[in-house]
């Protein structure tokens, strides 16, 4: 444990000279192992005891340093596993007047995605699948429940429920899903988003890395063939730190 936390946390750091509170310091030094890289996105902490041990420092001190890091956003803290490093990210702005997937959208700006399946199958619709999609109660549905990651960050926990008709198979889904019903000839054309803040609860703030109680937007969206058939209806949890909706308004004319 020594020999890490001298990797993270330079002593000479925290010996050097200069006015100053101690806690000042050992925040400041955590905040540059955080921003150097040498403590990464969900990284746990080392415990507060060993930091205080390693420093020769009480841990009132460090508990005021961890504390201001947590108010910071840098850090979080999870009931019964530990504190965790939040590194920063740079807001993401999707527009509100194209209708593309997840993995289009990170794509266009140059961002490598990957997903965390959560769920992916067919199951019996429930009653909020059947008045979105249309569907009978004998009828089956494809849910594709997934974490969202862009450039090793995650950004959103996404769950889509897509006719069987359409997607009779959902393990052929492996990307993006619009590729996937472009296969079948079921993209989307059109679709309905309702959009509303909301703050993120447990389990999600856990696989988004984010505090309990943190900033979301929650997003409702559903999606329609050019028949006026719905194709697809997804519930979606985006970071409020990560994202940005955009839209663009004109003037009619009257």
């Amino acid at each position: 444990m020594t020999h890490q936390l001298a990797s993270i946390l330079p002593l000479e750091g925290l010996q050097s000279g200069g006015s100053g509170p101690l806690y000042l310091k050992l925040r400041q030094s955590l905040e540059d192992a955080i921003q150097s890289g040498k403590l990464n996105h969900g990284d746990a902490l080392p415990p507060e005891r060993d930091l205080a041990d390693y420093a020769n420092i009480s841990r009132v001190t460090v508990r005021k340093a961890v504390d201001d890091l947590v108010r910071d956003g840098l850090l979080v803290r999870r009931h019964g596993s530990g504190t965790f490093v939040v590194k920063p990210v740079s807001k993401v702005q999707q527009s509100l007047s194209r209708l593309t997937s997840f993995t289009e959208d990170m794509a266009r700006r140059g961002l490598n995605t990957h997903a965390r399946w959560l769920e992916r199958g067919l199951f019996h619709p429930s009653p909020d699948e059947m008045m979105a999609l249309g569907l009978p109660a004998d009828a089956l549905v494809a849910r594709l429940g997934r974490l969202r990651i862009a450039d090793d960050m995650p950004l959103a926990i996404e769950r889509a429920s897509i006719s069987a008709e359409f997607l009779p198979d959902p393990q052929a889904v492996t990307s993006s899903l619009y590729t996937a019903l472009d296969k079948t000839r079921s993209r989307p054309v059109r679709a309905v988003q309702r959009i509303s803040a909301c703050n993120i609860k447990d389990p999600d703030a856990s696989m988004l890395g984010v505090a309990v109680g943190s900033a979301g937007l929650s997003i409702e969206r559903v999606s329609y063939l050019a028949s006026g058939r719905v194709v697809e209806f997804t519930r979606s949890l985006y970071r409020g730190d990560a994202y940005d909706f955009v839209a663009e308004l004109t003037l009619s004319e009257s």
